[in-house]
């Protein structure tokens, strides 16, 4: 097979990837409308005439040297990543490198390991497990990819924790289908408990417009669990964009108890995999159970949606009972879903000496 690469229109690439099982909303053209501060840009692989793959490409210039950039294409590009990865990926840094690209770092949506909740819940008990990696796993095909990556000369960048500068390695997913009873009961005893409670408290959940709201919960967590918050403006921007591409792609859920509200989520949708963004709570009134009651409201829509996977997105990698980090996969484990480990994101030098002081600027940045 000889594949070419070419930029294509927006139009062309939404029209792709419709016609695809589920794609990473990052790989959307809508994407790059909320990205504004980096240059975009949609590829499509052709085989003869056909498009046959697809991807977007975020240019990150390079500081004072405008001209030069580092493609990224996060949980991407929409390829066929059971073939021969050198048919693909070399046409791919050909066009690249010609348009002033001096690397390439990419994210295949791939996975290398799954692992139960059962399995995560016994590690996390087990004083002599610290991490996901030293329990047994179901190899996926990620194992291949990235074996062939490392011979075609790309550079794995996965921090050891599995948060880095891009996006998760790690996520906890949780396999939709069957009925809501059929999901209710791959939950733990403490997540069922918690929605009933949210139900009996009245917790009432509704999909609505409100970002203000939203936002001002969103900075109050930040401010209690010491994060960064985005601005308002960022989310005002991603719902235009994504709504204008498909009104359903993204919703938010807001939990009232008495007409205050305790809880906040946000939920974006491409074919049949639903994602968990952003979540808000407050700290008052944490007994009625309102981020529980967000999350059921959510993987109801998301099952009614016909979807196969709901994906409570990243979570760090570790079991040790004494690393503050490992609340979040306890959290997530109790819908009884399972934790993947991704092939992660990887980088190809185009322009090697450039290349090196790039990652030199970025080392002194963290």
């Amino acid at each position: 097979m000889t594949l070419s690469v070419a930029s294509i229109g927006a139009a062309e690439h939404l029209a792709f990837v419709r016609a695809q099982r589920s794609v990473s909303f990052l790989q959307t053209p809508a994407w790059a409308r909320v990205k504004t501060e980096w240059r975009s840009e949609s590829l499509g692989w052709y085989d003869g005439e056909r498009l046959a793959g697809a991807g977007l490409v975020l240019h990150r210039p390079v500081p004072r040297l405008d001209r030069y950039t580092l493609a990224y294409l996060a949980e991407g590009p929409v390829i066929d990543w059971t073939g021969r990865l050198e048919d693909w990926l070399r046409p791919l840094a050909a066009y690249l490198k010609a348009n002033g690209a001096f690397a390439i770092r990419l994210g295949p949506p791939v996975r290398t390991d799954t692992w139960t909740a059962g399995q995560v819940k016994e590690g996390i008990a087990d004083p002599g497990i610290r991490r996901l990696t030293e329990l047994p796993s179901v190899e996926a095909p990620g194992r291949r990819v990235t074996e062939q990556l490392e011979a075609a000369g790309w550079l794995p960048q996965n921090p050891v924790d599995g948060f880095g500068t891009g996006h998760p390695q790690y996520t906890f997913e949780l396999p939709l289908g069957g009925t809501e009873d059929d999901v209710l009961r791959g939950m733990n005893q403490q997540w069922r408990r918690n929605i009933k409670k949210a139900i009996k408290a009245g917790v009432e959940v509704t999909v609505g417009d409100d970002l203000k709201a939203f936002h001002d919960l969103y900075v109050h967590t930040a401010e209690r669990d010491h994060f960064t918050p985005r601005p308002l403006r960022y989310f005002e921007t991603m719902f235009a964009a994504l709504r204008a591409e498909d009104p359903d792609r993204i919703r938010l859920y807001l939990a009232h108890h008495e007409g205050e509200l305790v809880a906040a989520a946000i939920m974006i949708r491409v074919g049949t995999q639903a994602w968990y963004s952003y979540g808000a709570s407050a700290t008052e009134k944490r007994e009625v159970r309102g981020s529980n009651a967000c999350q059921w409201a959510m993987i109801r829509d998301a099952l009614a949606a016909g979807c196969d996977v709901y994906s409570l997105r990243g979570i760090t990698p570790t079991l040790d009972a004494d690393d503050p980090h490992v609340g979040l996969i306890q959290f997530k484990v109790g819908t009884g879903g399972q934790a993947v480990r991704y092939v992660g994101e990887w980088d190809l030098p185009l322009r090697p000496v450039m290349y090196r002081g790039f990652d030199l600027y970025m080392r002194r940045r963290r």
